[in-house]
């Protein structure tokens, strides 16, 4: 039986699938038509229409703050994925799949994965919550008596907790992630330099020049539209101009961090401070991150060796091993 791990983010939907590893790193969106609502590109051919698709194009996420929010696109665009890497519609009726999903996941969201699941034709299906899996996908030891922290930033949500085999001892699950600092920074290059910049630029200045720590001073020239003129310009946005951005999110996060550090039983909260906790998620990337954390906490902070791909590697290697999978996925 092929047994995959799909990792359904907002930003980027990843596919595990035994024997071969990460199959499948792709945008989680959909080009359609409104025409006649005819699906135009999937994933990174969508994504390179963003901020240029005439007027009867639209791009839709169908995933959003870790919710399945069109159901309809969310099928279309999975099992175009899954046709990519090779898995039929037959082929997928015999396989064995394991979906992440966000920390606390309520019996309607695990509904809309198991509906998901069907419309791909798929019917064997687990969920392991995001945490677990980003903790199995860094090889940190796991155990009922070994509890780990784990601070999971995506693109759409942000999971924090503190756990070990026998179940969750404090987390919360945060609607917020990387996209949030995509917006800060449209907004932030539109009040300082009059331009407005997409989607994709503010993202790739996120990654590019943005950091963590004051004195990066870094710069990347961007274009976009002057906000009076209307005519195409270019500026040079630096790391300080967007620090801002950057420092609000991880505020954010922290602030959380610390109200779950506070709610942990002495004795668990002895471990986590002597092994630190660790950080995974595409947002745990930005330059810095990892710095900014342990400073704020006063404590080790441990970036993940592929923070972006922590979760579906953890994903497959649960998938793999019936006795780790019948300790963590969840029952719903």
């Amino acid at each position: 039986m092929m047994k995959l791990a799909i990792d359904l983010g907002s930003s980027v939907t990843k596919i595990f699938k035994i024997g071969s590893g990460v199959v499948l790193a792709e945008p989680s969106c959909v080009a359609v038509s409104t025409a006649h609502g005819g699906v135009k590109a999937i994933g990174e051919e969508a994504k390179r229409l963003i901020g240029k698709t005439a007027e009867f194009t639209t791009i839709v996420f169908p995933v959003f703050e870790a919710d399945i929010v069109n159901g309809e696109m969310a099928a279309v665009m999975l099992s175009y994925f899954l046709e990519k890497i090779g898995v039929t519609r037959s082929r997928a009726r015999r396989a064995e799949v394991l979906f992440s999903v966000p920390i606390g996941v309520q019996s309607g969201l695990i509904e809309k994965y198991r509906a998901l699941a069907a419309a791909c034709g798929i019917r064997t299906v687990h969920f392991v919550e995001v945490p677990f899996l980003s903790s199995l996908g860094q090889n940190m030891p796991l155990s009922e008596t070994e509890p780990a922290f784990v601070v999971d930033m995506g693109g759409g949500n942000t999971n924090i907790a503190a756990f070990s085999l026998d179940g969750v001892i404090a987390g919360i699950g945060l609607n917020i992630g990387g996209g949030n600092i995509d917006s800060q920074i449209i907004d932030c290059v539109a009040e300082q330099f009059g331009l407005k910049i997409g989607l994709q630029t503010s993202e790739k200045l996120k990654m590019t020049v943005g950091s963590l720590y004051e004195t990066d001073n870094e710069s990347m020239i961007v274009n976009g539209r002057d906000i009076q003129s209307g005519r195409p310009r270019s500026v040079a946005v630096s790391s300080a101009d967007v620090y801002g951005c950057l420092k609000l999110f991880a505020d954010k996060v922290i602030e959380y961090t610390s109200m779950v550090i506070a709610k942990l039983p002495a004795e668990v909260s002895a471990v986590i401070w002597h092994n630190g906790i660790s950080l995974s998620g595409g947002t745990a990337r930005i330059i810095g991150m990892d710095d900014y954390f342990s400073h704020a906490l006063q404590m080790d902070v441990n970036l993940a060796d592929e923070p972006q791909m922590a979760v579906v590697l953890g994903g497959g290697r649960t998938i793999g091993d019936e006795e780790v999978l019948d300790a963590v996925r969840v029952e719903g």
